[in-house]
C-alpha cells in the first residue's frame, strides 16, 4: 500500500504528477469540488452568523469514498489543489469530507507541474489558509444569498425562470448601456484630404492635411486652391523612438489576446490553457500578476541568447497593476522555454506559441526606430500636407511578437514599419492626384467576450477564476447573444484633383458589420432597468468593486467574512422587501403601444413573451370571442424600447408566400419558436442565420426535402393496427412514442424486434413526466 496519498483536482494533473513521484505516492483526482451549498433556503444560517450548511454533492459521493479509503490506508495525505481561493476551499472541504486530523494530512501548492516544483512543494508543505478558504466561502454565500433573494422577484415582476446575480448583472449592464449608445450615436461627416506624388522609379509618395475638413465648401475651395500650385518638402525631421514588449500574459490579458489573434472564446481559451497546465506545459493560468520568477527570467534570457544573441536580451520587472491581485502567482508563462512546441492538437499548439512568444518578448530588448515626419508646402495655400514613416533600426523584441489591438485604440500591427522613400528638403514634388474622400464617425464598438473581460478588470469587478463562468453565465441565460451581423451599404463622396480637372463621384462602402459581438436581448434591458431602479447597488460598477475589495481584505486577514455579510446583506434584504411590493404592470418596456395599423384600425403592440419579444395587432381575445390577434416575432437588433410602427408593419407582412412547390403553396412565417416554413401541413423550421424575410423559394424547397429526409430516418417502425405507436430516432437513441408519451428502450433491446404489444406494455409501466407548474403571474 502507498505511504502518501496525492490528492490533486483533474486526472490529467494526477497522471502528470504520478510520473514524477516515486512508488510511495499514489496521486489521485478529486475531479473539482467535492462540497456545496445544496439547493434550497435553509442552508444558511442568516440569524446565526451566516452559518452555511455544506454537502458532498451527489455526483462526488462514489469518488470521495473512494479516497476515503485510500486515505485511512496512507501514513500522509497531501492536499494538492490550485493555489488560489478556490483551489484553497477544496483543500479545506476535502479535509472536512475526508475527517482527517490534524496530524494526518498537509497542503501543498505549486503554480507549475514539473518534476522539481512538486518535489520541492513535498518538502515544504503548509497548513490550509483559512483565510482564503473564508474569503471563498463569503462570495459563495453571498452570491447564493443575492441569488436566491433577488431571481423570485424577477420571476414574479417580469417573467418566470429569470435569474440575477452580482457580477453578471454588472456585465449585463454593461452590454446594455454600449448597445444604448450605439442605438443613440449619430454619425458626423468630415474630409480626408490625401495628396498622392510620383517619385522617381516609379515610386508613389503620399501624404495628408493634418486636418479633416468639416465641410465640402471646404474641400472645394482646397482642392481649386491647389490648381496649378507647387509642392515642396518643407521640412524633414527624423527621430529615434523605442517600442518596448507587453508584460506577459495574466488571465485577462491572456483571453484578450487569444481573442484578437486566435479566435477564441473567453472559455475556450481557459479549457485549453488548463489542458497545458495540468500537462506541465505552462504555469498557472488563473492569475492577474505579470510578474516571473527569478528562475523563469533566466530560462527565457538563455533560450533568447540561444536563438537571438546576447543582444536581443533585456531583463525586466512588470509591476502588476491592479492593486486587489490575488495571491503571489506568476504571469503565465512556459514551465520550459526550451520546449517551442506544445499542446495535444493544433489549438493547444497555437495557444502555447502565443503565451511562449509574449513571455519571451518581455524579457527581449526595445525595437528602435526612426521615425521621419515630411511636411509639404503648398504655394497657393497656408495648409500644410504630412507624410510620417519609420524604419526599424533594430527589431528587438519585434522579431518574436507584437501585442494586437482592440477596435477603439487606433495603433495596428500594419503601422510599424511604414517606409517613406528617399527625399530631401526642397525638393519639389510632381503631383499625380488629390483625393477627398468623405470619412464617417463611428460608434463606440460592440463588446466582444474579450473586451467585456477587460472592462470588467478595468472597474475592479472579478477576478481571474470570475471571468470566464460570467461571461458563459449571462449567455446562457439569454441575457446575452453572441452573434455576427450582416453591414449595411452606405455612399460617401470622393472629390479628386487631376491636372486642373476637379471631379466628383459617389461610392459605396459597406459598413457596420459585427463579427462575434455581443448583442443584447430584449429581456436583457428590460431586467437591466429593473435592477437599476430597485436595486442600484447590486448594479453598480464602484459598489461591485468595493465587494471585491473586501473579499481581498478577507482573504488577507483583515476582516472576518461574517461581518462583511451583515454590512451587506440586511440593507440588501430590506431592498428586497421594500422591492415585493412594486406592481407588475409597473415594470418598464414589458409592454408597449406602438401605433395604429393602418390596415385594420387596430393598436399595435411590442410585447415580451416567454419566447421573447413581439409584434401583436389588435387586444387579447375575450373569453368566448373567436377573433384573435395577429403576431410577429421582432427580429435581431430590435428592442420592445425603441421599435418603430415603420419596423412593426414590415415584420406583420408576415406570412410570406413563396408560391408552389409540387402544386401545393409554400408559406415563411415567424411563431412562437422562430420562423418556420408551411407547405402541404407540415412545418419546417428555419435553420439558425436564415433570414424569413428574403429566403428564396429555391432555398425553401431545398429545406423541405431535408426534412422528409430526416423525418424518414427518424421513424424506424410503425404499426397499422395502432398508428399513435410508432419507434422513432431521436437525439439520444431509439424511443417510443405511445400518443404524447415518450417511453425509452434499453440497450438490449432491439428497436426493429418490438412487437405492438411490447410497446404497450413498455408504455404502460413507464412513468408519467412530472408536469411543470407555473404561478399565475400578479
Amino acid at each position: 500500500m502507498n505511504k502518501n496519498l496525492v490528492i490533486v483536482e483533474s486526472p490529467a494533473k494526477a497522471r502528470t504528477i504520478q510520473g514524477y513521484l516515486g512508488k510511495d505516492f499514489l496521486v489521485v483526482s478529486c475531479m473539482g469540488h467535492v462540497r456545496d451549498l445544496p439547493k434550497g433556503n435553509n442552508v444558511i444560517d442568516i440569524n446565526n452568523n451566516f452559518e452555511p450548511t455544506y454537502e458532498i454533492t451527489p455526483d462526488k459521493k462514489e469518488i470521495i469514498q473512494a479516497i476515503k479509503k485510500q486515505s485511512s490506508a496512507a501514513d500522509m495525505v497531501y492536499l494538492a489543489s490550485d493555489e488560489d481561493r478556490e483551489g484553497e476551499a477544496i483543500s479545506w472541504h476535502l479535509k472536512e469530507s475526508l475527517n482527517l486530523k490534524e496530524d494526518k494530512y498537509k497542503r501543498i501548492v505549486f503554480t507549475e507541474i514539473t518534476k522539481k516544483t512538486i518535489l520541492s512543494a513535498i518538502q515544504n508543505p503548509r497548513s490550509i489558509d483559512i483565510d482564503l478558504v473564508n474569503a471563498q466561502q463569503a462570495r459563495r454565500v453571498l452570491d447564493r444569498l443575492v441569488g436566491f433573494e433577488l431571481s423570485p422577484i424577477l420571476w414574479k415582476k417580469i417573467q418566470s425562470g429569470l435569474s440575477a446575480g452580482r457580477v453578471q448583472s454588472v456585465a449585463v449592464r454593461l452590454v446594455v448601456e454600449r448597445e444604448r449608445e450605439i442605438e443613440k450615436f449619430i454619425p458626423t461627416s468630415a474630409y480626408k484630404i490625401s495628396a498622392h506624388f510620383n517619385l522617381e522609379k516609379g515610386k508613389i509618395l503620399v501624404a495628408e492635411l493634418t486636418d479633416k475638413l468639416k465641410h465640402e465648401s471646404e474641400v472645394a475651395e482646397f482642392l481649386n486652391s491647389c490648381i496649378g500650385a507647387t509642392f515642396k518638402i518643407k521640412d524633414l525631421s527624423k527621430k529615434m523612438a523605442k517600442k518596448s514588449p507587453a508584460a506577459p500574459f495574466t488571465t485577462s490579458t491572456l483571453q484578450q489576446e487569444a481573442g484578437r489573434k486566435l479566435g477564441f472564446s473567453v472559455l475556450k481559451t481557459m479549457v485549453i490553457a488548463q489542458r497545458l497546465y495540468e500537462a506541465g506545459k505552462i504555469s498557472y493560468m488563473r492569475t492577474d500578476s505579470v510578474n516571473l520568477s527569478e528562475e523563469a527570467v533566466q530560462g527565457a534570457k538563455h533560450q533568447i541568447e540561444s536563438s537571438f544573441g546576447e543582444n536581443y536580451v533585456q531583463i525586466r520587472k512588470y509591476k502588476t497593476k491592479s492593486s486587489g491581485a490575488q495571491e503571489a502567482h506568476e504571469a503565465i508563462r512556459p514551465t520550459d522555454f526550451s520546449t517551442l512546441v506544445a499542446g495535444e492538437d493544433q489549438n493547444g499548439k497555437r495557444l502555447y506559441e502565443l503565451i511562449w512568444k509574449r513571455a519571451i518578448a518581455s524579457q527581449m530588448a526595445d525595437a528602435e526606430l526612426e521615425k521621419t515626419t515630411a511636411t509639404i508646402s503648398i504655394s497657393t495655400s497656408p495648409r500644410i500636407l504630412v507624410a510620417n514613416g519609420e524604419v526599424i533600426k533594430f527589431d528587438g523584441f519585434l522579431r518574436v511578437y507584437l501585442e494586437s489591438k482592440d477596435e477603439e485604440d487606433h495603433e495596428s500591427e500594419q503601422e510599424v514599419g511604414k517606409i517613406l522613400p528617399p527625399l530631401k528638403v526642397g525638393q519639389v514634388l510632381e503631383m499625380s492626384e488629390i483625393l477627398g474622400h468623405q470619412t464617417f464617425t463611428r460608434h463606440l464598438p460592440r463588446y466582444t467576450e474579450p473586451t467585456l473581460v477587460k472592462k470588467l478588470e478595468e472597474l475592479g469587478i472579478g477576478r481571474p477564476s470570475t471571468y470566464a463562468p460570467t461571461i458563459s453565465t449571462i449567455q446562457k441565460r439569454g441575457y446575452v447573444v453572441k452573434e455576427s451581423r450582416e453591414g449595411v451599404e452606405r455612399e460617401y463622396k470622393v472629390y479628386r484633383l487631376v491636372k486642373d480637372k476637379i471631379s466628383q463621384s459617389m461610392k459605396k462602402e459597406i459598413v457596420g458589420i459585427e463579427k462575434n459581438k455581443l448583442f443584447p436581448t430584449n429581456i436583457a434591458m428590460i431586467v437591466n432597468d429593473f435592477l437599476v431602479i430597485h436595486f442600484p447597488d447590486i448594479t453598480n460598477y464602484s459598489f461591485t468593486a468595493n465587494i471585491e475589495q473586501e473579499f481581498d481584505a478577507i482573504a488577507s486577514g483583515k476582516v472576518k467574512w461574517q461581518e462583511m455579510m451583515k454590512k451587506f446583506y440586511w440593507p440588501f434584504h430590506k431592498v428586497v422587501e421594500e422591492t415585493e411590493k412594486v406592481e407588475r404592470t409597473s415594470v418598464s418596456n414589458r409592454s408597449r403601444q406602438i401605433g395604429i395599423d393602418p390596415k385594420t384600425g387596430k393598436m399595435i403592440y411590442a410585447k415580451l413573451g416567454r419566447f421573447g419579444a413581439y409584434i401583436q395587432i389588435g387586444e387579447n381575445p375575450q373569453e368566448g370571442s373567436s377573433e384573435k390577434p395577429k403576431f410577429a416575432g421582432l427580429k435581431p437588433g430590435q428592442f420592445i424600447e425603441n421599435i418603430t410602427l415603420e419596423d412593426a408593419l414590415e415584420l406583420t407582412k408576415m406570412p410570406r408566400s413563396l408560391g408552389e412547390f409540387e402544386d401545393k403553396p409554400i408559406a415563411v412565417n415567424i411563431g412562437r419558436f422562430g420562423p418556420y416554413i408551411l407547405h402541404d401541413k407540415k412545418f419546417v423550421s428555419l435553420p439558425k442565420g436564415e433570414d424569413p424575410y428574403s429566403i428564396t423559394p429555391e432555398r425553401a424547397e431545398e429545406l423541405i426535402i431535408e426534412k422528409r429526409q430526416s423525418d424518414a430516418n427518424k421513424i424506424l417502425k410503425t404499426f397499422a393496427e395502432n398508428p399513435d405507436i410508432r419507434v422513432l430516432n431521436g437525439r439520444y437513441g431509439p424511443y417510443i412514442e405511445a400518443g404524447k408519451k415518450n417511453v425509452r428502450i434499453s440497450k438490449d433491446q432491439d428497436p426493429l424486434e418490438l412487437t405492438l404489444e411490447e410497446c404497450l406494455s413498455l408504455a404502460e409501466k413507464a412513468p408519467e413526466k412530472k408536469r411543470k407548474f407555473f404561478k399565475k403571474k400578479t
